[in-house]
């Protein structure tokens, strides 16, 4: 794979408008993720006096803030970037293979929370929806985790908690949102084909999986289906 060493976020942000999607750990795809492709001085070490440096999950603020790739659990459940060029296709794909929901299920009432707030953090969104009681953590974070794989929930920035002396600190958290409130229309219509007709999930699919094959030749479609498909999780 060509693409290695990747040592700034500017860097990092040239490759994934290149390919198209970029998940930011180990996934389906081996040697395809930010963690594999950066230089080591940019993955996680711990100093001798306790403390750590992690500058690749340091870069996912700036890079999301420009407004050219957007960042959720897109991945088998994982992160990931994805380019705005190849946004409103896998937009749709998801939104397609996912179906639509339904009025009084969980999952639209936490985006109706959500959009009544705007953006909340995942903790914040929880309280919101009632989900206070023992054990509800993780399942909320299950139903947000599905809900991000649809594309339903993206992530706007990210969040830190501040020491006495101003300074950021700990490994914040994302600041949630919908795609209908962060882009404009242009980036959530389904893509058509030359008779303006709108393309089906299937054909989508396709669209995306012939272009990660050339940006990624050694792949096999097996594992390349495993990385796009929403039913990967």
């Amino acid at each position: 794979m060509a693409y290695k060493n990747i040592s700034s976020a500017e860097e990092l942000l040239e490759v994934i408008k290149q390919i198209g999607f970029m998940p930011l750990l180990p996934c389906a795809v081996p040697g395809f993720s930010v963690e594999e492709m950066v230089d080591d001085e940019c993955r996680y070490h711990v100093f001798d006096d306790g403390g750590w440096d992690w500058p690749m999950w340091k870069w996912k603020g700036p890079i999301v803030e420009l407004g050219e790739v957007t960042y959720g659990k897109f991945f088998g459940g994982k992160a990931g970037y994805v380019s705005m060029d190849w946004w409103r296709c896998f937009f749709s794909y998801r939104r397609h293979a996912a179906g639509v929901l339904s009025q009084d299920s969980i999952e639209m009432m936490i985006l109706d929370n959500l959009r009544l707030l705007g953006s909340a953090i995942t903790k914040d969104l929880r309280q919101a929806c009632g989900f206070n009681g023992k054990n509800m953590r993780s399942k909320f974070d299950s139903y947000v985790t599905r809900l991000e794989m649809q594309c339903r929930i993206v992530t706007e920035n990210f969040v830190y908690p501040h020491d006495k002396h101003g300074r950021e600190y700990g490994w914040g958290w994302s600041l949630l949102t919908t795609p209908e409130r962060l882009f404009s229309q242009d980036y959530y219509l389904n893509p058509t084909d030359n008779n303006g007709q709108e393309r089906s999930a299937d054909e989508l699919l396709e669209m995306m999986l012939r272009h990660l094959s050339r940006q990624l030749p050694a792949a096999s479609e097996k594992q390349l289906l495993r990385l796009l498909s929403y039913n990967s999780k």
